[in-house]
């Protein structure tokens, strides 16, 4: 079973003070279990990065240095999605299509979910998703 790794979960890895065991168990989980990430994870990734720029907890050079290091983690991309689904749980579980796109991603390939958001976390749950939170 691979881990839908979501932005949240990503972006605790870049920031030190946002640092959660539950991240760093994904992070050394991943070359075993192996990750997916839907493809809205790569635009959630970039806009974390660039709004950490403007607030100065990040210069561009740290940001396209961890953009380097996400890649090289070999994360699976996948643009699957089954569009009716993802909308169906967005509904369901008042989540954005975002994190609905994570939620579905996990439902259809039988993966868990890392998420340090508590909505999806709770949906996912409720959907019978096993989440590392």
């Amino acid at each position: 079973m691979a881990i839908v790794v979501d932005a949240s979960v990503a972006a605790s890895w870049c920031f030190s003070d946002e640092r959660a065991d539950s991240a760093e168990y994904v992070l050394r989980e991943l070359p075993r279990d192996g990750g997916v990430v839907p493809g809205i994870f790569w635009y959630e990734i970039r806009n974390v990065l660039v709004v950490n720029e403007r607030r100065g907890r990040i210069d561009p050079a740290d940001s396209a240095r961890f953009l380097l290091r996400l890649h090289g983690l070999r994360l699976l991309y996948d643009e699957s999605h089954d569009e009716e689904t993802v909308m169906a749980l967005a509904r369901k579980h008042m989540l954005s299509v975002y994190d609905s796109a994570y939620l579905e991603t996990a439902l259809r390939r039988g993966d868990s979910l890392a998420t340090m958001d508590r909505g999806l976390a709770a949906a996912a749950e409720a959907e019978g998703v096993i989440v590392i939170h």
